[in-house]
């Protein structure tokens, strides 16, 4: 099959007007203009999608698809009561809330062009989800453990399901690596970083949610924030139980705390957030090879501040953006994502540098790739990777023609703008169709997935 469009944006290389990308046996066969790939390909069908361009699949680098019923459920309120919503909320769920609502993120970032995920859970029900929908990924199975005395036990139940989840995707022949990361590190005991940082392997990557707020600072350096149990708030009760009640300041930075721990020394950490950077922490972070991936809209939204994304390019600390989940800003959509990502850094950065649309779009793509160690297999629009595509419309974009169509994506297009969504070859979304889901999810048609979401929607906001 030969896709084309207006333009295809291989990422990597340039970009190729009214080019044509060739899909054989799920993978790239040939990336070229229209007119070459015709000559060379004469039997093979034409799908053309006009005024688009043909990007790769976007590797969303950090969700939670569990927390997808929760967008719109909670008013507008800064980081820590949305924080100890959240908890409450998670309180009311059941182990079928949780896979409804896993499976309602995976069909959402389907529609948004997402085609890789790495997810932060402890139940397992995003790598179910991922598997009724074909997405690739990294699952990281969270410890979250209080008490000093739990650690041993909850790591162990940890590597149970480590290794049941690798069964599971290999049983399926998943693009999947399955990993592990604590909790947020003011609510885990420090042991727990210790005890992840010693798990982990070249095989094991670690994802720690780490500097993501200035409560989390303050709370990690001065022991006074309101997650602290001293603090008697709303907040601070929300996370009795759940926060060990021994504690003591450390008087440093959340980076050099998790470093102390050991946690930052596992052969491959990705650094979730990293917003509350102090003098020395991205030296640190580049001496580990550290990655960090950057949620721009959920902590802009939150009042949680910006991710340096200038400064960590300018150490080769490779970087990457997630999308957090609905919980937080409220819609799973990378292009916004990349768009709003890309004018708060221009915005803020002044003389330091000015990133580009594309140094942006890469970052939804071959780097994320990168980051989650899948940039052989996807991430780019190359001849032998898996042909994982994405068709967005430009039609009403009034920039096209272009001379920059990176720019055109990144500046005017959203999720409501993606055509076709690929993966594997197989396309499974079409605008103007439908999803066409893998066979496992074919009991679970997109209706009844949307019908179950409302109704936990419902029950959620009473």
């Amino acid at each position: 099959m030969i896709l084309t469009a207006r333009y295809v944006l291989p990422v990597v290389g340039r970009a190729i007007e009214n080019g044509a990308v060739v899909v054989q046996n799920g993978r790239i066969a040939a990336v070229s203009t229209l007119d070459e790939l015709r000559y060379w390909y004469p039997d093979d069908e034409v799908r053309d999608f006009g005024t688009a361009a043909l990007i790769p699949g976007f590797v969303d680098a950090h969700s939670h698809l569990e927390y997808s019923t929760m967008g719109g459920i909670f008013e507008d309120v800064p980081y820590a009561p949305w924080k100890a919503r959240i908890v409450e909320k998670s309180r009311l769920l059941t182990p079928q809330d949780w896979e409804d609502a896993a499976l309602l993120g995976a069909v959402q970032a389907l529609s948004a062009g997402i085609t890789a995920i790495a997810d932060v859970t402890q139940t397992g029900a995003p790598l179910r989800a991922i598997a009724a929908t074909g997405q690739h990924g990294v699952i990281y199975r969270e410890v979250i453990t209080p008490k000093k005395c739990d650690v041993e036990a909850d790591m162990a139940a940890a590597d149970r399901d480590i290794q049941d989840w690798r069964a599971f995707a290999a049983d399926r022949d998943m693009l999947v690596r399955v990993g592990i990361g604590p909790g947020s590190i003011y609510a885990v005991h420090p042991e727990v970083l210790r005890a992840i940082g010693e798990y982990a392997d070249e095989q094991t990557p670690v994802a720690v949610h780490v500097a993501g707020s200035r409560e989390e600072a303050d709370f990690i350096r001065y022991g006074s924030s309101p997650f602290a149990l001293a603090a008697d708030s709303e907040e601070s009760h929300a996370y009795e139980g759940l926060q060990s009640d021994t504690f003591l300041p450390t008087g440093v930075s959340p980076i050099r705390y998790a470093l102390n721990w050991g946690i930052l020394y596992a052969p491959e950490v990705v650094a979730i957030h990293a917003i509350c950077i102090e003098p020395g922490d991205i030296e640190r972070l580049a001496e580990q090879n550290v990655g960090v991936v950057a949620c721009p809209r959920s902590n802009a939204k939150l009042g949680n501040g910006v991710t340096p994304l200038l400064a960590f390019r300018d150490a080769h600390i490779p970087v990457a953006l997630g999308t957090n989940s609905p919980a937080a800003a409220d819609s799973t959509d990378p292009l916004e994502e990349m768009r709003f990502g890309l004018l708060l850094q221009r915005a803020t950065s002044g003389d330091k540098g000015f990133l580009s649309a594309h140094d942006m779009l890469r970052m939804s793509t071959i780097d994320a790739a990168r980051l989650i160690g899948m940039d052989k297999e996807i991430g780019s629009l190359e001849i032998g990777k898996r042909a994982d595509i994405v068709a967005v419309d430009l039609s009403n974009s009034m920039q096209v023609p272009t001379n920059s169509p990176h720019a055109a994506v990144v500046h005017s297009a959203s999720r409501n703008d993606v055509m076709m969504t690929m993966i594997d070859g197989r396309v499974v979304y079409d605008r103007a169709e439908g999803f066409s889901l893998p066979c496992e999810a074919e009991r679970d048609d997109v209706d009844a997935i949307l019908r179950r979401a409302e109704e936990l929607r419902i029950r959620l906001r009473d």
